[in-house]
């Protein structure tokens, strides 16, 4: 392993150094979700929530075809405002050797950030949701789930974004061998919903709880990543049957518009927001920040 191209926060590498507890963070909240500044403000909450949980916070990103752990203030600042003009790659498995080579600037999906995270030593990872099987589209499959099957990292999200084919991506992880563990809950979390109706393969309470199990993979040298699949809190959640009904009113207007690839799915969040009436925008951001606080907590046990 060379980690030449890689570039170190102070503060991070020396929390790995040390056996501190560190969460990884992906980059493109801030590239392609939110508009500048907020992008850069949700981003910071998150670190904020890890901090909380008891751990060191490491949001990843490429600049320069440098693979930064850590981005600071300036760093993020800086992508969130390229982001706009359309010149950062959003980076899963196949663009981080394009976008290096290119000496480009580059945000991190799942697949990216648990790849470097995993280069870098962290082994705990915050995110939102997971891509999946799109709906209507069986052969339009996310490489964060082909990922989550090859690469030990324990991700920590609120499931598969729920304008997915939940059960057809839930058949996918099990093929690739994930475990899914449901934070308190019996059945696997639908991102804006608090459940789905799919059972997770175990459910476990406490942060010390999911770290022995992450303890275990790795004893046992498994080569791929765990899901810890975290309801969104109460308070911010959709019922189920409402986030449905715009989700099904989204997916046929985006086919009616021909949108396709990796634009429908930031495509599809932007109309949730406006059918929502913001509902579903206070539910990502809840659980975005309720996910990093958790992951801290679980790398903080990890360490204990």
């Amino acid at each position: 392993m060379n980690l030449a191209r890689f570039d170190f926060d102070p503060v991070v590498r020396g929390g790995l150094l040390e056996g501190a507890p560190v969460v990884a963070l992906e980059s493109t909240v801030i590239t392609h979700g939110l508009p500048y500044p907020q992008n850069v403000e949700t981003a910071l909450m998150m670190e904020a929530a890890v901090r909380e949980g008891g751990a060191l916070p490491a949001t990843l990103g490429i600049i320069g075809g440098r693979a930064i752990i850590g981005l600071s203030l300036e760093h993020m600042s800086y992508l969130g405002q390229q982001a706009g003009q359309g010149s950062v790659r959003k980076c899963s498995r196949r663009d981080l050797p394009l976008v290096m080579a290119e000496r480009g600037d580059g945000s991190t999906t799942v697949a990216g950030t648990m790849i470097l995270a995993h280069l870098a030593g962290i082994e705990v990872f915050a995110t939102g949701g997971i891509g999946g099987v799109h709906r209507g589209h069986p052969f339009d499959v996310s490489a964060d789930l082909t990922e989550l099957g090859r690469t030990p990292v324990a991700v920590i999200s609120s499931g598969p974004k729920s304008i997915l084919d939940l059960p057809a991506t839930r058949e996918v992880l099990e093929t690739e061998g994930v475990t899914i563990i449901g934070y308190g809950t019996d059945e696997m979390p639908a991102f804006y919903a608090r459940g789905c109706g799919l059972a997770v393969d175990q459910r476990l309470d406490t942060p010390q709880e999911v770290a022995e199990t992450w303890q275990a993979h790795q004893d046992l040298g498994l080569q791929n990543g765990i899901l810890v699949a975290v309801p969104v809190p109460e308070p911010e959640a959709m019922r189920a049957d409402e986030a449905e009904a715009a989700i099904e009113q989204a997916t046929r207007e985006m086919e009616h518009a021909g949108i396709r690839g990796a634009a429908s799915t930031p495509w599809l969040l932007r109309r949730m927001v406006e059918l929502t009436n913001g509902r579903s925008m206070r539910a990502n951001v809840a659980l975005l920040r309720n996910n990093g606080l958790v992951a801290g907590q679980i790398a903080a046990a990890l360490q204990g």
